[in-house]
């Protein structure tokens, strides 16, 4: 076996000039469809029309275009099956041994604020996840790329052997199955909230990874660190780490509780957190005065904790920081004296978070808790409490 005839069709078009550019040199045909088969023409790579393959226009605004026999038949023949490539012969059919394929932008479109409903739907990828689930399905024989990270191994591989080892296209493959389940979770996800059934009778979710974490709670543990697309800026998986060392499974977690403290205030605030448990809590005319109010709660527990503020660290504030073990600082931002001052202590973790707006902290969402077994699922705790609201019942 070896790939002679790869389909590309990306959104994503970083680096797919000079991987299809190699791939013709190693004699690979490339077919290609809309803007990527122009753009591929304008650089010089060699390729071929998806209608000079399916003898069939591209139509209604390239809505239809690969959902044609003589792609899908390309991609999903078993060759060692006599009756499938009789039938391709007959039918005289070629096969598809590499798909190169991204999808549709759906996340960063709903991402935009005035994204409408109708651009939203336009943007749902039909053929794109089509083609991945048959290529993937075939793995057995035909490769199929659905991350710019894996060009390189393919070439490689190619350039070694004509073709991809069959342990490379299992993971592709593998791959490809996640990349289109998050795809449909994101659409699915978006639907139920346009529809208002934010509780549906399957609940989907899908997260990116962050980084891989050195151990969970306990050594013993393997863990990492996800993030939900398009999260909020004020939460922990959109920070900004400026110093320190990598955060831990257990820093994610009092990181996390500390946050979500300290937005439920509009007056400078700051929270200290040790273990999930918060030892002190302190607001004031600044973040100075907050963090002292803080810090005297409980002088003891706050030793190895973690700290967030709603406001920036200023120099005063980090001069007072820098007096005592701490963990993590964690705020919207650091002036250039703080800084200073701060990353003298090598190890001390300093993240920068969104906008910690009490406007944004209101914004209904839901956590998810997993169980053995299964998950629960509740609104966020949002509510504001109203002292005319509070009754004295005894």
């Amino acid at each position: 076996m070896s790939i002679k005839r790869a389909l590309v069709s990306v959104s994503d078009k970083q680096g797919i000039v000079d991987f299809c550019r190699e791939l013709s040199v190693l004699g690979v045909e490339i077919i290609s469809t809309g803007g990527t088969s122009t753009l591929l023409a304008k650089e010089g790579v060699p390729v071929i029309g998806i209608s000079d393959v399916t003898g069939f226009p591209e139509i209604m605004d390239g809505r239809v275009k690969t959902l044609h026999p003589a792609v899908h038949s390309g991609l999903l023949a078993v060759r060692d099956n006599e009756e499938h490539t009789r039938q391709m012969k007959e039918l005289g059919l070629d096969y598809i041994d590499l798909v190169v394929v991204n999808l549709y932008p759906f996340a960063e479109t709903i991402a935009k604020p005035d994204v409408s409903y109708e651009e939203a739907i336009e943007n749902i990828d039909i053929g794109g996840p089509t083609m991945l689930r048959s290529a993937a399905k075939n793995h057995a024989f035909v490769s199929v790329v659905v991350d710019a990270n894996d060009y390189a191994t393919v070439l490689e591989e190619v350039r070694a052997g004509g073709d991809t080892t069959l342990e490379t296209r299992k993971r592709l493959a593998a791959k490809v199955f996640r990349h289109t389940a998050a795809y449909d979770a994101l659409i699915s996800d978006y639907l139920a909230n346009v529809t208002g059934e934010p509780l549906p009778e399957r609940y989907t979710v899908t997260y990116e990874k962050i980084q891989d974490l050195r151990y969970g709670e306990n050594p013993h543990q393997k863990a990492a660190f996800y993030r939900k697309p398009l999260a909020a800026g004020d939460t922990l998986t959109a920070a900004e780490q400026l110093h320190g060392k990598e955060l831990s499974y257990n820093n994610i977690n009092d990181a996390n509780a500390a946050l979500q403290i300290v937005k439920e205030f509009e007056e400078p605030a700051v929270v200290a957190i040790k273990h999930m448990n918060p030892c002190g809590v302190g607001v004031g005319e600044s973040v100075y005065e907050a963090y002292q109010k803080a810090y005297n709660a409980d002088p003891t527990s706050i030793f190895g904790g973690i700290v967030a503020a709603n406001r920036i660290i200023d120099a005063d504030t980090a001069t007072l920081l820098k007096e005592i073990f701490l963990e993590i600082v964690l705020a919207p931002g650091f002036t250039e004296e703080a800084l200073e001052i701060l990353t003298k202590k090598k190890n001390l973790r300093l993240l920068k978070i969104g906008n910690l707006s009490t406007a944004n902290a209101r914004k209904s969402s839901f956590v998810v808790t997993s169980i053995d077994g299964g998950m629960v699922v509740q609104e966020s705790d949002v509510h504001s409490v109203n002292p005319d609201d509070l009754q004295v019942v005894t």
